[in-house]
């Protein structure tokens, strides 16, 4: 049996978690249909496809909703691990990706106008060139 003509829409990402969204997917769009990350024209979104039509306004707010309340969830279960400092805005919690060289070292050998500091005394330092030459 040859497989039916798949469908394939975007939608933003705009309000929708991923883990809600592929979750639901299937339960609106029956067995078939898959969703994935997909950056259009510069723009997240989701890509889905789908043998049918793809998700009704009345479905994607229904994941809008569901996305909101994961994302009260895990902001709940951060301030447990952390009671002592409550997030102000918890859906922009910032995520360490990686970790630039230790904080002493941003300013080293610099001075406030860019200009580099020279750790040995001007005169010292003509008398060196010239010892050089």
């Amino acid at each position: 049996m040859a497989s039916p003509a798949m469908n394939r829409y975007w939608i933003p990402h705009l309000d929708i978690h991923k883990k809600v969204i592929t979750q639901e997917l299937q339960y609106y769009l029956g067995p078939d249909a898959t969703v994935r990350p997909y950056t259009r024209e510069g723009e997240d979104g989701f890509l889905i496809t789908t043998p049918g039509p793809c998700l009704t306004d009345e479905q994607i707010d229904d994941i809008c909703l569901k996305s909101k309340e994961m994302w009260e969830k895990q902001a709940a279960a951060r301030s447990q691990l952390n009671p002592e400092k409550p997030l102000k805005r918890p859906l922009h919690q910032p995520v360490l990706i990686s970790k630039g060289p230790g904080e002493g070292s941003k300013r080293r050998g610099k001075d406030r106008r860019g200009g580099h500091i020279s750790r040995r005394p001007y005169d010292d330092k003509k008398g060196s060139e010239a010892s050089r030459k």
